[in-house]
């Protein structure tokens, strides 16, 4: 029976490993530094090509509206010199008044995603809100012979930009009434689930159902071309809603 002592080899070897792990450690942190100071540097160009596109867009819509209150103005004032009822004059009306709404639409959706962009949070009677939303539809509903049902939970307070809110009321209630046939039916619920409000819009509909539900909030996705060429939509409602539910708490 031998007897070896390899106290100084398991020493070593212990020494080594111990190296081993501090320099990959270090190598690690090396690379990881590295790597920020350079995606810093390759996405800097498209960050700010990017803030500068946003700017475009609000500097741009801004710009656009003073035209287009122009020509809203000219066109009154043509209707009372040749009277109501002129095919191109009420064209020029309801193409005007669709520009602007794209043009507030997209102010909208680039200021929310401004950096810094100071949201005024306050507390405020969500339900009433609701309710006053609601009632600003119902005229349209019957006048498309669509029935609206609605279950409100009154007395509910929220806390969030009230303008942002209103906003994507305004924008599914809209969606309910240009995506229901003839004869359907809108639902609004309002109710309290633990400590949060839940608010849902639904609607009947004979459309198919859309094959990319993950685009749906993708600005100026148009599932069915055909059928949104007849509702008059651009695409971009539930963009601004998604950006609309993040002003809240």
């Amino acid at each position: 029976m031998i007897f070896l002592d390899c106290w100084r080899s398991l020493t070593n070897l212990s020494t080594f490993c111990i190296a081993c792990g501090w320099v990959s450690l270090s190598g690690l942190l090396a690379v990881l530094a590295l790597m920020i100071v350079l995606s810093k540097w390759i996405l800097r160009p498209f960050s700010e090509n990017y803030e500068k596109q946003r700017q475009f867009i609000t500097d741009a819509g801004h710009e656009i509206k003073t035209p287009l209150a122009i020509i809203n103005a000219d066109a009154d004032i043509l209707e009372m010199e040749l009277g109501e009822g002129n095919e191109w004059l009420q064209d020029i009306q309801k193409q005007t008044k669709r520009l602007t709404s794209l043009t507030n639409d997209l102010i909208f959706l680039s200021r929310t995603e401004e950096a810094g962009n100071q949201i005024q949070m306050i507390d405020f009677p969500f339900s009433d809100m609701v309710d006053e939303m609601v009632q600003s539809f119902r005229s349209r509903a019957l006048t498309e012979n669509k029935a609206f049902e609605t279950r409100i939970l009154p007395m509910l307070t929220l806390h969030g930009d009230e303008k942002s809110l209103r906003q994507l009321v305004s924008v599914l209630l809209d969606n309910a009434l240009k995506y229901s046939e003839e004869n359907g039916q809108i639902t609004v619920t309002l109710e309290r689930q633990g400590k949060n409000a839940l608010f849902t819009v639904s609607n009947t509909t004979s459309q198919p159902v859309d094959s990319h539900p993950e685009r749906l909030f993708d600005r100026f996705y148009r599932g069915d071309q055909s059928h949104n060429s007849q509702t008059g939509g651009y695409g971009i409602g539930l963009s601004i809603a998604a950006a609309a539910t993040a002003n809240t708490r």
